[in-house]
């Protein structure tokens, strides 16, 4: 999943330029990384711990949903404080929280250590996020323009599916399947920690005060552009949270195994067919993003309610990767259409109101859908999202459709040889 924080306008350094800043770069790489592999690392366990401890579908999106909620606190709360007090103590900060949840997971007994623990992950990952990307932008190397934003979406997206499908090879084949995977993250992240110390340059050097609480608007220009996008954020960010909490228990009522390693294969490919897909369409113009995310965003779920209707494994496979096109590309077009148009002084304020959409999006639709599967059955809940899902992906894809149409209209020629993907 693409990081709205890549938008980060961040001033650029000395550090940047030397062998240690390009050192500095995969490492702070290697912390986006080991943050969102450990966001995704309790999916396969979901279902583990609601048989042992008995608690409803209610309970488990709740857990999961919870995450979002510390996620999108700590972005609005703490997202520019790195530019205050430098990159460095907030990202070190992050691994000592990271570090500290793995350990409630590793000691937990009971839902309510599930839920600290969760939180503090949801805690680690916002305050990393913006320092991350502003950091990685700092410390690019030279003649690399664009390899900043591309890695932090790669990372973002492929770390979740590397999340879930270690944590699902751990669980199934190796010992201690509630607690050999937060071994393996709390051992990472001290790695990193010490790494981050040792090898990673400040690049901000005039500090000052920080100022907490990023401001959220969308400037009065831009509400149309905001209201035809929101859709697809929507969309792309509640398959999300679908098949990080969900995705598991659906592949094993549909296969009928209770296969750890084939559950956590399931958000794998999701997330897994999304970074692929963002790769491939890194240059694309937001409008060609929208309109190929929000076909296949419309396609994928369509197929998926199909297959889980006819019990239909093969096909409910094919959807997932098809569904992944329109969650890596859907995000990047509708995050790219947005920030693009704004100008630099209102865009922090707009990056705010994309994450409330977003993390809203991807957390309060999957507890609903927990409330909504106690009544109905999991298999009868999840084709009913996946039916909106469609939905809202065709309405997105309309709306961009005659938004963009309107503006060839009134908008005079571009300059000569200038293409779509450079003038959006």
């Amino acid at each position: 999943m693409t990081n709205p924080a890549a938008v980060h306008t961040a001033p650029r350094h000395a550090a940047e330029t030397s062998g240690t800043g390009k050192r500095g770069f995969w490492i702070v790489t290697s912390v986006l990384a080991l943050t969102l592999t450990a966001a995704s690392a309790p999916t396969p366990l979901y279902g583990v711990y609601a048989a042992d401890w008995h608690f409803s579908s209610i309970t488990l999106t709740v857990v999961f949903a919870i995450y979002a909620v510390a996620l999108l606190f700590a972005l609005l709360a703490f997202g520019t404080l790195s530019d205050a007090i430098g990159r460095k103590p907030v990202i070190i900060a992050a691994l000592l929280l990271q570090a500290t949840g793995m350990l409630w997971f590793i000691t937990a007994d009971s839902v309510t250590w599930l839920v600290v623990a969760r939180i503090a992950q949801g805690l680690a990952t916002g305050l990393v996020s913006a320092a991350v990307s502003a950091a990685l932008l700092d410390l690019q190397p030279p003649g690399r323009t664009g390899l900043a934003a591309l890695t932090n979406a790669l990372m973002s997206t492929a770390g979740l599916g590397a999340g879930a499908l270690g944590s699902g090879a751990l669980v199934e084949y190796a010992p201690h399947p509630q607690r050999l995977v937060y071994i393996v993250v709390l051992t990472a992240a001290v790695v990193l920690l010490v790494a981050v110390i040792l090898f990673v340059d400040e690049t901000v050097t005039a500090k000052r005060r920080p100022q907490l609480w990023s401001s959220i608007a969308v400037p009065k220009a831009l509400v149309p552009a905001f209201l035809a996008a929101a859709p697809c954020l929507v969309a792309t960010l509640a398959l999300g949270g679908l098949y990080l909490s969900l995705g598991p228990s659906l592949a094993h009522e549909l296969n009928h195994s209770t296969n750890h390693l084939l559950g956590g294969a399931v958000p794998a490919m999701l997330c897994g067919t999304g970074a692929v897909a963002t790769a491939v369409m890194r240059s694309s113009s937001a409008r060609n993003c929208i309109i190929v995310g929000c076909t296949t965003l419309a396609v994928g779920p369509g197929l998926t309610a199909v297959a889980l209707g006819i019990g239909n494994s093969p096909l409910f496979y094919a959807s997932t990767v098809i569904a992944g096109v329109g969650f890596g590309v859907g995000y990047l077009g509708a995050l790219r259409s947005l920030v693009t148009l704004a100008d630099p002084e209102h865009r922090g304020a707009l990056v705010s109101a994309i994450y409330l959409v977003a993390y809203t999006a991807f957390s309060v639709p999957v507890v609903v859908a927990g409330v909504v599967t106690t009544r109905e059955g999991l298999e009868h809940t999840a084709i009913g999202f996946c039916v909106v899902l469609a939905a809202l992906a065709i309405t997105a894809l309309a709306a961009t459709l005659r938004t963009s149409s309107r503006a060839a209209r009134v908008a005079p020629p571009s300059p000569a040889g200038l293409t779509d993907s450079q003038s959006s």
